[in-house]
This record gives structure tokens, sequence and C-alpha cells, in this order.
């Protein structure tokens, strides 16, 4: 596929539909940020990393080299998101009886244990907020060098009414926001409104670092901003996050970055968020569901497909319903992948022309769908096109080529660019080693029936069963499908 076809994004900042258009002709510098790692990931993360693993990946397949950068976030971060209070991390080590580091350290490796486990392709850079104080420091002196910032008692706080266009990515009034919602705003600061850049580490702080302002710790807009623009530099080209970051965390990083003279990102992508039962995931509303929980019940394929059932900016519903649909579509797709993988093993040379000609249209709308802001709903959709025409030409004989024509468009679209079939890269059961296990128990059975042995035939299909295997009799021969 050439990079030549237009590619259109839903960009959050002109609230409209815009042609991609890299800064630098054939490379792509992406920032997503990524968790705060004080505990296990639950399913929001899940939405976020997968959705935007699919921008990456079709970016890829487009041709170009993509730089993806994501962040982890191990200091700064308080509790509600907000200016006082304390430090995730450090309230988790506290509970654990843990080091800060120690818990950074263990749901960090978690966390990309977990989105293995889906699919998602590590980040070509994971930058750690503890492992970049110096940028964040440089950063916050040229805030206070050109006046958008100023230091009170050890705190340095961003001043908002320093930088006119502050709400243009949310949308927001400045004179409407609200303050003093979640904590008490401290009178220090010039305006209520204003945030922290830097704050004083009070005594016991377990998080600290020396400033030029004292002893203290990073807040948490700050990271991103110096992070993003080290690996990617001025006005690079797509910033991506959920939905609930949008304001204040993105509001804040354009602002640090654009005050202190830099360009920042050219495109900004925005995941929504996820239900279960029609309501946010919520501790409060014990719906709380973490990623480990939930991979401990379902398959991480059908997790996966369940979500780029949905685009990345709608609602995303999790119910039993909505996993059996999802468990049956991709069951669909993953065994008409799997028979022409076992028909290739036999089959002679030979072309099908309606097959084919099935392949190349359902290729072109798989790329048509992705191409206006990565409707992968509509790209499913092609892919279940496709394996319409592949179960009608497979009741009769398909020849090689054919068989890997289509074999390679499961593979490049379903595989390269949704992230499905890799159940030996996600950790499950390698494909190729369950289809030679099942050919033993398949010649087995067989051997029991010319040998008349019945009631062993029927104890081992009624056994495979019980372990959600279906077994099909056709003129081929016998199939198995996971039910």
């Amino acid at each position: 596929m050439s990079q030549g076809e237009a590619l259109y994004v839903f960009d959050t900042l002109t609230r409209s539909k815009r042609e991609f258009v890299p800064a630098t002709p054939g490379h792509v510098g992406m920032y997503l940020c990524g968790p705060t790692v004080y505990s296990d990931a639950h399913i929001g993360h899940a939405k976020n990393q997968v959705a935007f693993d699919v921008v990456r990946r079709f970016l890829m397949y487009k041709g170009y080299r993509v730089r993806f950068v994501s962040n982890v976030t191990d200091v700064g971060h308080l509790v509600d998101d907000a200016d006082e209070g304390e430090d995730k991390i450090a309230r988790r080590a506290a509970l654990e009886r843990l080091e800060p580091m120690e818990v950074a350290d263990k749901y960090y490796w978690r966390f990309f244990d977990d989105m293995g486990r889906l699919g998602v392709l590590r980040p070509d850079v994971t930058p750690r907020a503890t492992g970049h104080i110096p940028e964040q420091i440089a950063l916050i002196e040229e805030l206070i060098r050109t006046g958008h910032a100023y230091e009170v008692d050890g705190n340095v706080y961003f001043s908002v009414r320093s930088f006119e266009p502050y709400g243009k990515l949310s949308g927001r009034n400045l004179d409407e926001l609200e303050v003093g919602t979640r904590e008490d705003v401290r009178e220090e600061k010039r305006d209520p409104r204003d945030f922290a850049l830097w704050k004083r580490a009070e005594h016991g702080h377990l998080m600290r670092w020396d400033s030029p302002w004292g002893v203290g710790f990073p807040g948490w807009h700050i990271e991103c901003s110096a992070m993003s623009l080290k690996y990617l530099g001025d006005g690079f080209d797509i910033h991506a996050g959920g939905l609930d970051l949008q304001f204040p965390h993105h509001e804040a990083e354009i602002a640090q970055a654009e005050a202190a003279g830099h360009g920042f990102a050219r495109y900004w992508l925005h995941n929504n968020m996820l239900t279960i039962g029609g309501e946010k995931m919520s501790k409060s509303k014990g719906n709380f569901l973490t990623l480990r929980d939930l991979l401990a019940e379902h398959d991480p394929m059908v997790v996966r497909f369940l979500l780029v059932s949905s685009h990345y900016r709608s609602v995303t519903e999790f119910n039993e319903e909505a996993f059996a649909a999802a468990s049956s579509g991709y069951a669909r797709l993953r065994d008409a992948l799997r028979e022409l993988e076992r028909r290739l093993e036999s089959a002679p040379p030979g072309r099908h022309p309606l097959l084919e000609d099935a392949v190349a249209a359902q290729t072109r709308a798989f790329e048509a769908a992705m191409n206006d802001d990565f409707n992968t709903p509509e790209a499913i959709a092609a892919l279940f096109n496709l394996t319409r025409e592949v179960n009608t030409a497979l009741a009769g004989e398909v020849g090689r080529e054919t068989l890997e024509a289509a074999i390679g468009a499961y593979r490049r679209l379903g595989g390269g660019v949704l992230g499905l079939f890799n159940e030996q890269e996600a950790g499950g059961v390698n494909p190729q080693l369950l289809d030679t296990l099942f050919e033993l128990v398949l010649e087995a059975r067989q051997s029991y029936r010319l040998n008349k042995q019945f009631d062993k035939s029927d104890a081992l299909r009624k056994r495979l069963s019980e372990l959600g295997v279906t077994l099909e009799d056709t003129p081929q021969g016998t199939r198995w499908k996971l039910s």
C-alpha cells in the first residue's frame, strides 16, 4: 500500500477530520500518554493501548517509519489529579511497605506483561518521569525566564493567565472554569487556576530531588511536555491519549510547551471511554475490573477483538452479551484462516479467480475504512465479507496460489493491522502446535472408528466437546473448531 492514499484523522484540537500529512515525509513521530504505575492496569488502559496500537500498526502498514513514544509516570501524579495531596505511588508504597521505586517497577512490568497478552507492541521509547528530572527542570526554568511561571516558597506554578490560548484543546473558557472542587486552592497561587510545575517536598516525602527552588518533585503535567519534546522534537506529528486526559493534562502540556517557545503536537487523537453495564467503570460503583481479572476469564484475542469492534472515538460496552458476540465473531475469522492454512498443506497449484477478486476487493474496502479515521468496525466488516467468500470457495477446490493470497490478506489486515491471530505472541498456544496436536487426536478417533470401537470414538468426541472443541465430519475429512 502506498502512502499516497490519503489518511484522514479526527483532530481534537481543530474538532475536524483532517488529512494526515507528517512533518517529515515517510516518518511519523507519535506520543501516547502512558500509565501511572501504582496499581494493576484496568480495562480502561486496555482500550487506550489497543486503540493506538492499531493506529501505529496502520501507519506502519502504509509504509511510514514510526517512532512511537509512550511514557511511564512514576512520580508527581497526585491523587485526584490535583496539585495537593499524596503522590499515588508514594501512597501505594506506604500501603505495601515498599520503596516507591519498588512499587513503580512492580507495576511497570505487570503493565507491559498484560498489554503483551493483548498483542500490544512495545513502544520504541518508554521514558520514565524519574529518569528525566533535568529536562523537566530546564523546561520550568525557561517558563520562569519568559514570565509564564513563578516560584513561591519552593513551589513553582504555571500562570494560565499569561498564556492566552489556554483552553483551546478542550474548548473551555478560562473565566468559566471552576476551581477548588477537588482540593482546597493554595492561597499562594496568583490565580486559583494556576497549576504546579514543581512541588516542594514536605518532611517525610519519599520522592524528592534537588532543584533551583529546593528539594522537591515535578508536577504531573510537565513530565509529558519535557519527554515528548526530547524524543520527538518540536512540532511532532501525533499526540494521543484518553479523552479523560484532554483537560487538564493535555491542555497543560500544550501551554507549557508553547509558552516556552516550542512547537507542539500537530494532531491530537483521543479515545473514548468504556462502560460496564451502561455505566462508567468506577471503584465506588463496584464495577471496577483489572485487566488481569478480565484475562483470567476471557481469551486475550477475544478481548482485543471486542475492543477493535468499536471505533476508538466511540464508547465501548463491556458485558456478557458483548463478549459472547466477540467470541463468536473472532472464532469465525480465526477458523476461516485456520482452514485456509490447513488446505494449503495439500493444495495443488492453481487459482480461483472469484476468490482472488474478493481478496482484492475486501482489501481495498479494509484500507478505505482505516483511511477514514481508523474505522475499525468497517475494517472488520470487510474481513467478514472476505470470510463469507472464503467459506463459499472452500466448498470446492482452491489452488495453492489463491490460498496463499487469502491467507496473506488475513495475516496482513487482521493480524498486522488489527493485531489479531497473534495467539503465540500474546502468550497463548502456538497455533501450529495446536493443529499438530489435534491431528493426532483426530487420527486416534479415526482409528477407533475403523476398528469399530465406537464407544471410544464417542467418548473422545464427548470429552473434546466438554473442553469446548467441536468436531465436524465433512467430505474433506474431520475438522475441529473451538466453540
